[in-house]
């Protein structure tokens, strides 16, 4: 079967929800990411939590997922994952990583590049064990990012955790834990019609530790 390509040149929305102004920003970044994320919950848009992670690969090739965010405070923003999967790997190899949010309902994005270090083993296991166990089980029997034979495979590799833990309950691996990206850079963008979007960058200064603010043409 030959398959069929898609002319989406005449797809377009206009956007019109709102705009965005100097005089409305917060001098910190991380306030007016705190104002957004939270209007993004309490509309309640499935996986406001969601963003998309790149990283940088070998010889510089990018690469991108989704994954979901679980902590942002004045040292980064927290995710959890395998460390020896793909993204955990580039990270190791390259700490330099980027975020993207996207509300497509609220016609925001905001994107955050900055350089990723582990987060403590403390918080690894704090948020280790709050995870539902049915998780910690998935989370600990998957070899992420490695090729497996099945889904069976993986099925079986949770089930001998799962007997395993009736003597001695499951504990966090070694090789799972958090990941924070402490920001150099935030943009955040505001749909507006006739493609007349605003987009503001907040960029560290590196002398004085103060953010610089700067209007961006879309």
């Amino acid at each position: 079967m030959t398959a069929k390509t898609g002319d989406l040149r005449d797809e377009r929305k206009d956007y019109t929800l709102s705009e965005l102004t100097r005089e409305s920003l917060e001098s910190n970044p991380l306030e007016m990411f705190t104002q957004w994320m939270n209007i993004a919950r309490e509309a309640k848009i499935i996986d406001a939590t969601a963003m998309t992670l790149a990283t940088v690969g070998p010889g510089g090739a990018p690469s991108a997922r989704i994954v979901l965010l679980k902590q942002f405070t004045e040292k980064g923003f927290y995710w959890y994952t395998n460390y020896n999967s793909r993204k955990g790997a580039e990270l190791d190899n390259n700490p330099n990583a980027a975020l993207v949010f996207y509300w497509r309902e609220l016609e925001r994005q905001v994107r955050i590049e900055g350089v990723v270090s582990r987060s403590t083993a403390a918080e690894s296991d704090e948020y280790f064990n709050k995870r539902p166990l049915e998780s910690r089980f998935s989370a600990a029997a998957s070899p992420q990012s490695q090729i497996i034979e099945n889904q069976t495979w993986l099925t079986n590799k949770t089930n001998e955790l799962r007997v395993a833990s009736e003597k001695d309950p499951i504990t966090r691996p070694d090789n799972w834990g958090g990941f924070i990206l402490n920001p150099s850079v935030y943009e955040f963008w505001q749909g507006r019609p006739s493609r007349q979007h605003d987009r503001f960058r907040f960029s560290r200064t590196e002398t004085s530790n103060q953010w610089e603010i700067d209007r961006l043409a879309p």
